[in-house]
């Protein structure tokens, strides 16, 4: 299986949080993770930045932001490139959804976590 590097936008260090299991989740299956969230913190030894961080190689963004959020990250997300962008439960955003097919970028309403236990990562 191939190791997806995944940025966790949205990330929390509150282990109550979707954000904060889908970090460990994919920790556990090999998944290089980065995080941004409104805080610093850290899950795992993963380094949650409250600025966004300059990244190569991001296969996928995960949303864990609401859509209202999501606005001030755009030419973030768009600048890293990845190949998709997985809008989890409460995170669907149809015009991040337009702009990134026209990108070429594929826009995937899921849950990061079902997908992980199901191996459709």
């Amino acid at each position: 299986m191939s190791k997806k590097k995944t940025l966790v936008l949205g990330a929390s260090s509150n282990p109550s949080r979707y954000s904060y299991l889908a970090i460990k989740k994919l920790q556990a299956h090999g998944h290089p993770v980065v995080a941004v969230g409104r805080r610093k913190g850290e899950v795992g030894g993963v380094a949650i930045e409250a600025e966004p961080v300059e990244q190569a190689d991001v296969d996928t963004v995960t949303l864990y932001l609401n859509p209202g959020n999501q606005e001030p990250y755009y030419d973030y997300i768009f600048g890293l490139q990845p190949k998709r962008i997985i809008f989890n439960p409460g995170t669907e955003n149809e015009d991040l959804m337009q702009q990134a097919k026209s990108r070429g970028i594929e826009p995937v309403e899921g849950c990061t976590l079902v997908m992980l236990n199901t191996g459709m990562y």
